[in-house]
């Protein structure tokens, strides 16, 4: 593995992680409530930003296994990336142009960044087997990425905190002015970093392969019969829809947190350091879990993560104070990446030896595709009753279920499921 090629590989998910946390996460929902939105009757601002996740998601899940068949099929790898990259690039560079009202043109933008930034991630990934030489090179090389999106994301929303809360050291007239700069902020970051990528990283030479389908057909046949599979698995496949309905419940918190918080009053600095916060406390109990689970049962270590959760969302409910919001983002950046990768460990462990690509494509895959409901639920909740109070409450229901099937899978049967399979 080159250094030089490895190391302009990972800056690519430094810069394009300031998407994740400064939009996705931090600025823009308070900036969208704020600003965007401004004049709608209230709770419509969450709802609205709720039906706009769902969409986004929606998208970029049916786009997901078209994108991945033209991944494995053309020899194009590099055009497609930074096709999509510079979508992400440009939509976030033109909502530094949304003003007072503007949530349309806001609802717009945030789907075809997330359509940018998902679309371009398969492609990314993609080049992660050819640039490491073996397993365990490729686990190094992978950790390592992540690494580096955690810090050029928090990296970047710092500096942003930084601009919007004391906007005057920067020459900047106002908060909105300090946001919609911020929006540019994370175009150009992605933009710089982008460049060793596509400068250094070189695509391996092979022939377009035949094919007699279509991308489409090809993506969606690949889906249906990977779940045709699945299904002979008792075990993997209860633990997959218990997946589904608590990581649902997960990303919604995620993706709506932040707008909730400022809908219910919360002033928009003590949200946006509060996530600063998840943002690095994810970072050491991510590794606590991983031993905590080697102590008690991954099994037992996932429960403990979704009590959490559900204390999250009560929390969340009865919250009324800046205080009350860095609790819940102290608690979410406790768990959240526990949750996931006690998740992805225990899936992995039931997966049968010669089906890994294949079931683990099946299950980044499908839960895009589960991810549409939570966000959604939260906005008709809140538009139907007025209270955005209830929408955080309802999603109590995805970790409640996910809980409830988790009791009926057995791990230990999966695995001896998985390696009778492979024999």
């Amino acid at each position: 593995m080159k250094k030089k090629t490895a190391f302009s590989w990972m800056l690519y998910d430094f810069g394009n992680s300031a998407f994740a946390t400064t939009i996705m996460a931090a600025v823009l929902p308070i900036f969208y409530y704020d600003v965007a939105a401004v004049g709608l009757e209230e709770n419509l601002a969450e709802s609205y930003w709720g039906y706009s996740q769902s969409i986004a998601v929606l998208i970029v899940a049916v786009l997901a296994p078209i994108l991945g068949a033209i991944s494995d099929f053309s020899a194009a790898k590099k055009k497609f990336l930074r096709f999509f990259a510079y979508m992400g690039i440009i939509a976030s560079i033109l909502l530094a142009f949304v003003g007072e009202g503007d949530y349309l043109f806001a609802s717009i933008l945030l789907i075809v960044g997330n359509i940018g930034f998902s679309g371009a991630n398969v492609f990314y990934d993609a080049f992660l087997p050819e640039l490491a030489e073996n397993e365990k090179e490729m686990d190094k090389l992978s950790s390592a990425g992540f690494a580096f999106g955690y810090i050029g994301g928090g990296l970047l929303l710092a500096i942003n905190i930084l601009m919007i809360t004391n906007y005057s050291w920067f020459g900047i007239p106002d908060v909105t002015t300090a946001s919609q700069l911020s929006f540019a902020s994370v175009g150009l970051w992605w933009f710089i970093f982008s460049i060793p990528l596509f400068k250094n990283v070189r695509e391996e030479k092979k022939t377009r392969e035949k094919r007699d389908k279509s991308y489409v057909a090809i993506g969606f046949s690949r889906v249906v019969n990977t779940f045709k599979e699945i299904r002979q698995f008792k075990h993997l496949l209860i633990f997959l829809i218990a997946f589904w309905l608590y990581n649902d419940g997960i990303s919604t918190i995620i993706r709506m947190a932040t707008i909730y918080g400022r809908g219910i009053g919360i002033d928009s600095n003590s949200l946006i350091i509060a996530l600063l916060i998840t943002q690095f406390v994810g970072i050491p109990f991510t590794f606590f879990f991983g031993w905590l689970a080697s102590k008690i049962t991954a099994k037992k270590a996932l429960y403990l993560t979704l009590y959490v959760y559900i204390g999250v969302v009560v929390l969340g409910y009865f919250m009324a104070s800046a205080l009350h919001f860095y609790m819940l983002a102290i608690c979410v950046g406790m768990v959240q990446g526990g949750a996931q990768a006690l998740s992805r460990s225990i899936y992995s462990r039931m997966v049968p030896a010669n089906k890994k690509a294949e079931f683990f494509g099946f299950y980044g895959i499908s839960s895009k595709f589960a991810a549409v409901f939570g966000p959604f639920l939260f906005g008709i909740v809140g538009q139907l009753t007025g209270s955005s109070r209830l929408g955080i409450i309802s999603l109590l229901v995805f970790f409640i279920a996910g809980i409830i099937l988790l009791r009926f899978v057995n791990i230990e049967k999966g695995i001896e499921q998985a390696k009778q399979y492979a024999k």
